[in-house]
């Protein structure tokens, strides 16, 4: 049988397989259910299949499987009812035996898993959420934890991860806003082309290796008013100059997989858009992967959208559009047969959607290595380089936004007391973020925790004050009795994106944590969970008003998973310090920071608006985005690309060239700029670049990021940091929706963020029509 011979050509394989299927196995290999329904712990230890899971394989057999080793409230798989690295691992080549041994053909199983900042498995490492590894600017830092995120996922079994999301955020009261790496596109294909390179790694039939899956496409970002799967209200011109730019830069890395979004653009379900999934992902890009739905969004045709009279037609839809696996698989498992009996599919569409499943199969080296090392999984799995490389991703992607008098750095020999207060102080789940799994005690270093290994219990106190939400007021004695007795108070506020973990609640006057059945959900963020302000939920800001009053210096310390927009807090703070969900070594990395033993690098990727009313606020809106409100004007309280230092960084020598043909044909131009560590310390500075297309045929963005280059430089040292302008980063979709460059000039910006005044500009001439392409 040539599908099982290795040293065969991709494409002969694929087709003697195809050619060997019955129908319904072809209909089995699009279908991907729930995963942590195949197996079940026995008595002895281990684990073995279940009977749904046997009847499903002597059926038309299984083609993937969804989450198998996930952990969380939703699965309702815990501590104590999952798996450790070992078992998993032992597990995942169960379920594969059996279904390989079970089948006529021997088909082996995709394991899908979910990875959106590290695998979400029991004993995995939880790494800052994607949203604060964006503000890292560390590309190469972020390449590295894809690395780490697929050797993990791979030891186990997985083979595909779901991950990167590479949603351009536009209003981030949206509660998937901390998933996504910001709101400006170059930044994150930047990210995009990293999560591919590192996750498939140099061949995605590695056994560190995984296939990468970007989504959601598209425009799930751009939801009306914020809300989750919201229409998407956006032209053509936007679409493909904005939010589908990530996407094709991880195409062009070679992405294997792409997810379908919910929403809808211009009346057109992603999920059944032709246009988007044929015209443009294959035909346009040249995509050779296969094309995964989201969970539920082929039944949101038929109920949501209302664009398909019932289930059949709905999975047909979705087939035809170039859909090629279901996620949850209901719908092309109960339907797409009946569909092909009754002549609206034809076998031809059902083999073109197989042919690509099978196609990355024997790519990803399934059919030669389908099981996995548990032994391995146990030593890589959650490894104390891993939790290192967690806690640099942290310390990095944490943004300095206010430092009033140098308040900090603390120095630990005489800063005396320090109040640790706040619902996010010693809250291990709210630290992490969404898309986590159950953790066990002591893997998590929480801020208490991380600034009593600075001080010593002894000169840390702790009171909570309040939860995340609601309006209970019971701890604010204790909390002000315990900043009266402190020489500083930090105070660590924001939201909540953990479910309910069964960890119970923490009494307000004590700290203690208490187990109650009763307990209410603190989740105020994450996947739907979407707000109308950008305000701290529940009597947080009173919490801080009340301390305020003592007359006692305050560090704010957000940690959360979308901008909070406080003028309060901004105004009386002394300073602020926003950490995202910074993940299990968060408590460390923050502390490094307060005390000095790393200087804050973060910048903002996200725009903070100085009140929700101010939304949209992204920096690269249109130069015609209108006139100011009455009560404000349009600019934010911390613009994109923000963010402070303990040192100062001096920017002088801009040398820019002329825009000219070189010596392989391409047109460029070259840009320089002299940075240098003007004060004492230590540390590194993201030098950015933006763009000005000064008169162009259709209205353009104000300014748009076309680079970057994040540097390290000692006190006193000096460097020169060069761009180089190419015709992709002035080219724009023009009047006919053909990409163009158009002849002009452009204004070249060297700045520290996209709102500053300081940044050094020079003006380049295109001369060169380019036209299309």
């Amino acid at each position: 049988m040539k599908y099982r011979n290795a040293s065969a050509p991709l494409k002969e394989r694929v087709e003697d397989l195809l050619g060997r299927m019955t129908r319904e196995e072809k209909i089995g290999q699009l279908c991907q259910p729930f995963g942590w329904h195949s197996y079940r712990k026995n008595g002895e230890g281990g684990v073995e299949v279940t009977e749904s899971f046997r009847r499903e394989i002597a059926g038309r057999g299984i083609g993937s499987l969804y989450g198998t080793l996930r952990a969380d409230p939703w699965t309702e798989v815990t501590l104590e009812t999952g798996l450790s690295p070992g078992q998993g691992a032992e597990a995942v080549n169960v379920i594969q035996k059996y279904a390989i041994e079970n089948s006529r053909l021997g088909i082996p199983i995709l394991f899908g898993e979910e990875c959106s900042h590290g695998h979400m498995a029991i004993g995995a490492t939880v790494f800052p959420v994607p949203l604060a590894i964006g503000s890292t600017w560390n590309v190469e830092l972020y390449r590295r934890m894809c690395r780490a995120v697929a050797l993990e996922t791979r030891a186990q079994g997985g083979a595909a991860t779901y991950s990167p999301v590479l949603d351009v955020v536009r209003d981030p009261r949206w509660g998937r806003t901390e998933e996504c790496f910001g709101e400006d596109p170059y930044l994150i294909g930047e990210f995009a082309v990293a999560a591919v390179e590192g996750l498939q790694g140099d061949s995605p039939d590695g056994t560190d290796s995984v296939m990468a899956t970007l989504k959601h496409f598209a425009g799930y970002g751009f939801s009306e008013g914020g809300r989750n799967a919201g229409p998407a209200h956006m032209g053509m011109r936007e679409l493909h100059d904005v939010d589908l730019y990530p996407f094709k830069k991880a195409v062009e890395a070679g992405a294997l997989s792409v997810m379908t979004a919910y929403n809808e653009i211009d009346g057109v379900p992603c999920t059944s858009s032709s246009y988007l999934l044929r015209e443009v992902l294959r035909e346009q890009w040249g995509f050779d992967g296969f094309v995964i739905t989201d969970c539920g969004a082929i039944d949101m045709l038929a109920s949501g959208h209302d664009v398909a009279e019932d289930g059949g037609h709905a999975a047909a839809l979705a087939l035809k559009a170039g859909v090629d696996m279901e996620m949850s698989g209901r719908f092309f498992g109960d339907y797409l047969a009946g569909e092909l009996e009754g002549g609206r599919l034809s076998e031809a569409e059902l083999n073109e959607a197989v042919g690509r499943i099978l196609s990355v199969k024997f790519r990803l080296g399934l059919f030669e290595r389908p099981y996995v090392d548990p032994e391995r999984a146990a030593l890589v799995v959650g490894s104390r380089e891993h939790a290192e490389l967690a806690r640099q991703i942290a310390r990095e992607g944490t943004v300095l936004l206010k430092n009033e008098a140098g308040t900090l750095p603390f120095d630990s020999r005489t800063v005396g007391t320090v109040a640790m207060i706040g619902p996010n102080a010693d809250n291990v789940y709210n630290q992490l973020g969404d898309y986590t799994s159950p953790q066990p005690r002591g893997k998590v270093a929480t801020l208490l925790e991380g600034i009593r290994e600075k001080l010593g219990p002894e000169r840390v106190r702790y009171a909570p004050g309040c939860r995340v939400t609601g309006g209970n007021r019971d701890g604010f004695e204790s909390a002000l009795e315990c900043a009266d007795a402190a020489d500083v108070v930090v105070l660590a506020l924001g939201s909540s994106s953990a479910r309910d973990f069964g960890e119970g609640t923490i009494d307000l006057r004590t700290g203690a944590s208490v187990v109650r059945a009763d307990a209410e959900s603190d989740m105020d963020c994450g996947e739907g969970v979407d707000r109308t302000r950008l305000s701290l939920s529940g009597v947080q800001l009173e919490l801080m008003q009340a301390i305020r009053a003592l007359g006692k210096p305050i560090v704010v310390v957000y940690v959360n998973g979308r901008p909070i927009a406080e003028p309060w807090v901004d105004e009386h703070a002394d300073a602020i310090l926003e950490a995202w969900y910074p993940g299990q070594e968060g408590g460390r990395a923050i502390a490094d920071i307060l005390f000095g033993e790393a200087n804050p690098s973060g910048k903002l990727t996200v725009s903070v608006p100085k009140e929700t009313g101010q939304l949209p606020v992204h920096y690269n809106g249109k130069r015609s985005r209108g006139k100011r409100y009455l009560e404000t004007d349009l600019k934010p309280r911390y613009p994109f690309g923000f963010g402070l230092s303990y040192t100062e960084f001096v920017y002088s020598d801009l040398q820019a060239g002329s825009w000219k043909e070189e010596d392989d044909g391409a047109f460029r131009a070259r840009l320089s700029v002299r940075v240098t560590n003007a004060g004492g310390t230590a540390g590194a500075e993201t030098v950015q670049l933006y763009v000005k297309d000064d008169v162009s045929s259709v209205a353009r963005p104000v300014k748009e990021l076309k680079g970057f280059h994040k540097i390290w430089l000692e006190p006193g040292e000096a460097r020169e940091v060069e761009f180089i302008i190419e015709r992709e980063h002035l080219m724009f979709t023009g009047q006919h929706y053909r990409l163009v460059l158009e002849p002009g000039t452009f204004t070249l910006t060297v700045a520290r963020h996209s709102d500053d005044s300081d940044g050094l500009s020079a003006t380049i001439v295109v001369e060169d029509e380019g036209g299309g392409r």
